[in-house]
């Protein structure tokens, strides 16, 4: 039975790949940042090498997106030189390294999904961090590298801890007020982490090679639309309005049209439900786990 080192065990995804990890018969030891720091190099390097894993997953980010530009060395730290200093690690030790990226790599202006193979361009601190980091763990590393990009990534109880998630702030924000307005611009390709745990488990069983790709829930939606499908699973009966942001939050940019095409996952027969079908099992899992 192979053995996985997973990091940030508590997270929205770490704690979905726990759950999942024995069923595709994998062993995991998984660590919280208290206990493994990703930023520590010496202390991540002491761990593995004292587990001894078959692979390394990274699940660790910096995800505030408007912290990350008031903090650019923090969010470089994380994503960047954390990521790099991981891929040496596995790669002295001949183990397999899966980390996570984002659509945020990209600039939105193909108005249309991006697979694999289209170059990123990334509009502010978040994607370029996570695009250094990219570069950095497949040069190091480039036969045993797996980079997964995602995108509005959703799950667990309370969603992450520095910022909840999309679905429960929403719920939260119409419980507060009448009228909620979300942006209508925005075209992404929402994945729910119980689905995102089974596809990354499912790839490292597959005779997948190195390199990069995409696993997020098939379709694409708005914010909005993706709102109008939570408030009619959670039964919410509010004005929902629909606001043009021109890809702005605050200050920072986002890419306007950032949905993901999963075309090399699914060439090994690796696909995940889509958007809709990934939203009603995550309330589902909130029912159950109320």
């Amino acid at each position: 039975m192979k053995k996985i080192l997973l990091i940030g065990k508590n997270g929205q995804l770490g704690s979905e790949i726990i759950k999942d990890a024995f069923s595709f018969g994998f062993e995991i030891v998984g660590f919280e940042q208290e206990e493994l720091d990703v930023i520590n190099h010496l202390q991540v390097k002491e761990k593995i090498e004292k587990i001894k894993p078959d692979i390394v997953i990274n699940t660790s980010a910096y995800q505030v997106i408007l912290l990350c530009e008031a903090n650019p060395s923090l969010a470089m730290a994380v994503h960047f030189i954390a990521v790099q200093n991981l891929a040496r690690v596995c790669q002295e030790n001949n183990v397999i390294f899966v980390t996570y990226s984002s659509d945020y790599v990209f600039d939105g202006e193909k108005g249309a999904p991006y697979d694999e193979e289209d170059l990123p361009n990334p509009l502010q601190v978040y994607g370029l961090s996570k695009l250094a980091g990219e570069y950095a763990a497949l040069h190091v590393y480039p036969g045993g590298v797996f980079v997964v990009r995602t995108c509005g990534l959703y799950g667990g109880k309370k969603g992450s801890p520095e910022k909840g998630n999309f679905v429960l702030n929403i719920i939260k924000e119409a419980q507060d007020k009448k009228v909620i307005e979300v942006s209508c611009e925005q075209i992404v390709s929402p994945a729910y982490a119980g689905d995102l745990s089974k596809a990354t488990l499912k790839l490292l069983t597959s005779e997948a090679k190195s390199g990069i790709y995409h696993l997020v829930n098939e379709g694409a939606c708005s914010w909005y639309e993706f709102t109008k499908e939570i408030f009619t699973l959670a039964g919410i009966n509010k004005e929902l309005k629909p606001v043009d942001r021109h890809g702005f939050d605050g200050q920072v940019k986002r890419p306007k049209f950032s949905a993901l095409k999963n075309t090399k996952a699914k060439s090994l027969g690796i696909t995940l439900p889509s958007w809709q079908e990934g939203l009603r099992s995550y309330f589902n899992f909130l029912d159950n786990n109320g």
